[in-house]
């Protein structure tokens, strides 16, 4: 039950709880009254005084009651209580004459009197209150009809009562015509307003019901007592006091109650269905309503009947009236007969309009009984359930809803049913129906009751059904793999996460990358890279078990859920993880064959375990992390996440939100490492690099501040700082006769961004001009070079710069196949060794062959070449050998401040190994001892993250 129908029940329990208390109390004052009557009142002028005073006094609180009323309550039934208080105060001033004769004066009331004026002036205003309380008719034959009525029940009751008494009472003899008026006009009245309660009793308006079967109860009980007083054997004998006079006292209270008493106990706004069931009055107030005019006709025959049988001759009273009332029953009659003409009329084309508009719907109408029984299906059943309608009708509902969906269909129906119409008028149910192929059908109905059973409205939604779930599927889908997306599978994970797996550490997510498949999409296509995504998650779909989940998270990332098995054991349940995804490792890391080729990927994978209230983003970010770990170790591996990789994710975000600012602080310091002839030892060239010394004091290394450097702009900005500083302090070198080249690194790909500074010619010759730096001391080196870039623009742009006395080093030979083709079209003055040749080529006889062959062809195109990460004298004697110009490395000399290069400068070279003289300290400007040491790692090879450990203090100045 709805907070509204409480509220309301509880209103009508408090007001009916009241209303009881003012009955019992009126009961108790009528009771006692009636009492009094029946025993005389102990004395005869005590008699007098209630039979009189009394009944005006009841009389007087009935025209106050129903005055003040009306006065308080502005509805359309404010008249018919004023008049019910005027026809009230006309009771009670001629029972206070009639009293003022008896019991004051001590004499018999004079016949007529001014009491007799006010008594009749008591039934013509409580007619027309009543008319104000029935229900008015809406039309001009619902008019006539009631005054049909009115006269049949009150032509009725003349024909009965004049045969009976009034007869007698018109040839009273000794009587004035006054008194023999008056001794006729109490009955006539009494039978107009006796009419007028049969008459209006079945008509009474919706509101108020309570109030006016409380007035009309209260005027029928005066009516009564009117016609018991008129009677020649009661009035003969009446007199003051006695208990006839309860009656009317009765009456008088009741209609001062009736107002109050709705007030009291409030209408409910609509019946409840139980409520329905427990009161069937409306039927039989039907069924009395239309027998009326004949109970009327029949009483007027009962009255001619008892002239008849008494042998007494026919009065022409009874003759007219009795016509009169058969000439209204047959108009009246006439007047019904017109209306069911009409009504018949109006309803047969409704039918066929409604009929029509059934038939040709194409939407399927089905009436269900109680029981369940269809009564009726809709010729549209044969194109929507492709089932005849006559084969439908007789079966049960239940036989053609899928078994699935039955019991969720008949709680909706059994709640639909218990709720109030006025609330719940329809519901609509969802589910499957069979169809005449035996295949289901999705069906959505509108139901609604019908006579204690159902009618189904129902449509085929088995398309939009469809659609639905395949938009779902789309949504949470990806496209390509059909394998689940990311919102789907975070999904997962949360629900992995929640329940009774709540506390199971046993469950991990896996992050999966595949190594090498952005060259797969450069060499071979991208329809050859989306057919190995397809064939890859096909494999991982494969690996895991029906419980867990695998997703594409997007690109070449792949993801899974394996769920935990419950048990204790942490340490094994790793391993077991670590196993899977080993397994799974290898699996992706097969070949894929494709259009007859076998192509080659790898996987780095990440594993994290849950935790007790992690929460499904961290979870998967944990996983994330350590699979970017595995690829930064060395790709096609499998990490396990751990607490430090957050640590250290947090220590590059700081280091790159510091670089943000670091520029515009002069936090960044340019060093040189000097480049040595491997023959003479002379210093023919320095490297220009760039150092960042931290407001903190520690110094920085490319390779640990460039990884943090994400943003393209800023490292953009750092690329132009360095050229620039490079060549305002190699113009300042020169200026006080350090004259010595400097080569500044620049990745390919910025000479050919056109909107980029460093990407225009004219900048770099407008650089050069305005520190006046010669042209030929400064050679840049090309590195980075991408095997997508365009040659030709690259060349034009390197023989402009050419142009301008710039040298052009190579950087990297020897790591790949672009650097071989770039050697083949570009212009270039020097190569610059691959660090990874140099650092093996004492060690190994494979590498030692291939640095040489390397060599050679730079020998033979006439170009000089430079060894970079030369940091032992053996290596320094197997360059040399082989026919390498020049070296930079530890072996000579480390990166210098400025300071410390011009010292070396000064000095003007550096001794080989074999002579007398023994090398430069890695990091000062003269001779010392030769250290056999390499370079600390930070400064040579990109670590995977930055450590505490990979930063140096700051050189003095």
């Amino acid at each position: 039950m709805s907070a509204e129908g409480v509220l309301v029940r509880g209103r009508q329990a408090s007001g009916a709880g009241t209303g009881l208390a003012a009955q019992l109390f009126l009961a108790l004052i009528c009771g006692g009254y009636a009492t009094g009557a029946a025993v005389g009142w102990g004395s005869e002028k005590l008699a007098l005084f209630m039979g009189d005073f009394g009944l005006s006094l009841a009389a007087l609180i009935a025209a106050v009651s129903c005055f003040f009323y009306a006065r308080g309550h502005t509805s359309r039934f404010r008249p018919a209580w004023l008049l019910f208080s005027f026809s009230s105060a006309m009771a009670s001033a001629g029972n206070a004459v009639w009293g003022w004769y008896e019991v004051i004066l001590e004499e018999p009331v004079p016949s007529p009197s001014l009491a007799d004026l006010f008594f009749l002036c008591f039934a013509p205003p409580a007619i027309v209150g009543l008319l104000v309380l029935a229900k008015r008719p809406v039309s001009r034959a619902g008019w006539v009809c009631l005054a049909l009525d009115a006269w049949l029940i009150g032509g009725s009751l003349l024909t009965l009562s004049w045969s009976l008494a009034l007869a007698r009472t018109a040839q009273f003899q000794g009587e004035s015509v006054t008194q023999a008026a008056l001794s006729l006009a109490y009955p006539l009245l009494d039978i107009v307003l006796v009419s007028m309660v049969l008459a209006l009793h079945f008509r009474k308006a919706a509101g108020s019901r309570s109030a006016v079967n409380t007035a009309i109860a209260a005027l029928a009980l005066t009516v009564l007592c009117d016609a018991l007083f008129t009677s020649p054997l009661l009035r003969e004998t009446y007199r003051s006091g006695q208990l006839l006079d309860a009656g009317w006292f009765a009456g008088s209270l009741l209609l001062a109650y009736a107002p109050w008493g709705v007030r009291r106990v409030p209408e409910a706004p609509a019946p409840s269905r139980e409520d329905r069931q427990v009161r069937p009055a409306a039927p039989i107030a039907g069924s009395l309503a239309a027998l009326t005019p004949y109970l009327a006709a029949a009483v007027c025959t009962l009255g001619i009947l008892y002239n008849v049988t008494e042998g007494r001759k026919v009065d022409r009273v009874v003759v007219l009236t009795g016509c009169t009332v058969v000439l209204a029953l047959v108009v009246r009659q006439g007047i019904m007969l017109v209306d069911n003409i009409a009504l018949t009329h109006e309803l047969a084309h409704k039918e066929s309009h409604f009929r029509s508009l059934v038939q040709g719907s194409s939407d399927v109408i089905m009436i269900a009984a109680p029981s369940g029984i269809l009564r009726y299906v809709s010729p549209a059943a044969t194109g929507v359930y492709g089932r005849e309608a006559e084969d439908l009708v007789g079966a049960e509902l239940a036989s053609i809803i899928h078994p699935d969906d039955l019991g969720r269909v008949v709680h909706e129906v059994r709640r639909f049913l218990a709720a109030p119409p006025a609330d719940e008028p329809t519901t609509r149910i969802e589910c499957r129906f069979r169809s005449g192929a035996g295949d289901w059908l999705n069906v959505e109905s509108t139901v609604n009751r019908h006579q204690g059973g159902l009618i189904f409205n129902s449509r085929d939604v088995t398309e939009r059904v469809r659609l639905q779930a395949q938009l779902q599927h789309n949504a949470e889908h990806d496209p390509l793999t059909d394998l689940p997306n990311r919102a789907l599978f975070t999904q997962r994970v949360r629900q992995a996460l929640s329940g009774r797996r709540t506390t199971d550490p046993g469950t991990a997510v896996l992050f999966i990358d595949l190594d090498g498949f952005k060259a797969v999409n450069d060499r071979l296509g991208h329809q050859v890279g989306d057919e190995l995504l397809i064939l890859a998650a096909h494999r991982l779909q494969d690996s895991v078990r029906a419980g867990d989940t695998a997703a594409r998270l997007g690109g070449d990332e792949f993801a899974a859920i394996v769920l935990g098995d419950g048990s204790g054991d942490q340490a094994a349940r790793e391993y077991q993880v670590h196993e899977i995804a080993d397994r799974l490792r290898l699996r992706l890391s097969q070949p894929y064959k494709i259009d007859g080729n076998d192509v080659r990927v790898a996987a780095s994978i990440g594993v994290a375990f849950a935790e007790p209230g992690i929460t499904p983003t961290d979870l998967m970010r944990n996983a994330d992390l350590a699979m970017y770990r595995a690829k930064a170790g060395g790709k096609n591996r499998v990490e396990m996440y751990a607490p430090q990789m957050q640590a250290d994710v947090v220590r590059r975000t700081e280091l790159a939100a510091r670089l943000r600012t670091a520029l515009h602080d002069g936090e960044f310091a340019l060093v040189h490492q000097p480049v040595v002839h491997l023959t003479s030892g002379r210093v023919s060239a320095v490297a220009a690099q760039a150092r960042w010394r931290s407001a903190q004091g520690i110094l920085f290394t490319p390779a640990e501040f460039l990884r943090g450097a994400d943003d393209g702009d800023r490292t953009s900005e750092l690329g132009r700082w360095l050229l620039e500083e490079a060549v305002k302090q190699a113009a300042e070198r020169s200026d006080m006769g350090y004259s010595a080249p400097v080569s500044v690194r620049i990745p390919a790909r910025r000479l050919l961004d056109k909107s980029l500074p460093l990407g225009s010619v004219s900048s770099i010759e407008g650089l050069l001009m305005r520190h006046g730096l010669p042209s030929g001391a400064l050679m840049i080196e090309l590195s980075d070079h991408d095997p997508r870039a365009s040659l030709d623009d690259l060349e034009q742009r390197l023989v402009a710069l050419r142009r301008l006395g710039v040298r052009i080093a190579l950087d990297g030979f020897g790591s790949g196949y672009a650097a071989i083709n770039a050697l083949r079209r570009l212009p270039v003055d020097v190569l610059k060794l691959d660090r990874g040749l140099v650092e093996g080529v004492v060690e190994s006889g494979r590498l030692h062959k291939i640095t040489a062959g390397l060599l050679r062809i730079a020998c033979d195109l006439g170009l000089q070449s430079v060894a970079e990460g030369v940091d032992l004298p053996e290596q320094v004697t197997a360059l040399r050998a082989m026919g390498c110009t020049h070296g930079q490395g530890m072996a000579f000399s480390g990166p210098l401040d400025e300071y410390r290069l011009r010292r070396a400068l000064v000095t003007g070279s550096y001794p080989m190994p074999g002579t007398n003289a023994l090398p430069v300290l890695a990091g000062t400007g003269g001779p010392g001892p030769v250290r056999h040491s390499r370079q600390p790692v930070s400064d040579r090879i990109p670590q995977p993250s930055i450590r505490s450990n990979s930063e140096t203090p700051v050189p003095p100045t």
